[in-house]
């Protein structure tokens, strides 16, 4: 759970569904660490889950574009640390996402892996993989979850670059 607007849709599109929900904010180095450690957290509070936070991290520093391995990273990471006793592990991916670990493909090789691991016991979720970005944003307003407890910007700016991905799709989005 980054505390972005995909993550944080999730999780409550999950909560509605009577998943019983747990977020983990992965620190992996990126740069917008802190901003979205904070928005994590503020999410989790204003959604009522709780959060768990770990490092993955060798000390160097992502910023924005494309990470690759970075959803593969997340998915077995969160299997490590839950010890493959989760029924379900939920990413917010969403259509129209151009990386390949965003790709129907790599969900279904991702969730054939996670099933096998685990001898059927945990399902890799993904929600939103048929939705538009504006459809999750879409959601997000309906449900009245808040943009302003949301995070963004891939370089962890404040105020916030405007120039990559994340700031583009919000401000094309309105949000």
């Amino acid at each position: 759970m980054s505390g972005g607007l995909d993550s944080s849709a999730c999780a409550h599109f999950l909560s509605k569904q009577g998943v019983q929900v747990r977020g983990l904010f992965i620190n992996y180095g990126q740069a917008a660490l802190q901003a979205e450690t904070a928005a994590s957290r503020a999410m989790a509070d204003f959604l009522s889950i709780p959060i768990d936070v770990c490092e993955v991290s060798n000390g160097q520093l992502f910023g924005a574009g494309e990470l690759i391995g970075r959803n593969a990273m997340l998915i077995f990471s969160a299997l490590f640390l839950s010890r493959g006793c989760s029924d379900l592990l939920a990413l917010g991916l969403h259509a129209g996402t151009p990386y390949y670990d965003c790709s129907d493909r790599f969900i279904n090789s991702a969730s054939h892996l996670v099933s096998e691991i685990t001898d059927n016991r945990t399902v890799l979720a993904t929600p939103f993989l048929t939705w538009t970005k504006q459809e999750v944003v879409s959601y997000f307003c309906e449900a009245g979850l808040p943009t302003e407890l949301s995070y963004s910007c891939e370089l962890g700016l404040s105020p916030v670059c405007g120039r990559c991905a994340s700031c583009l799709d919000r401000e094309a989005l309105l949000c």
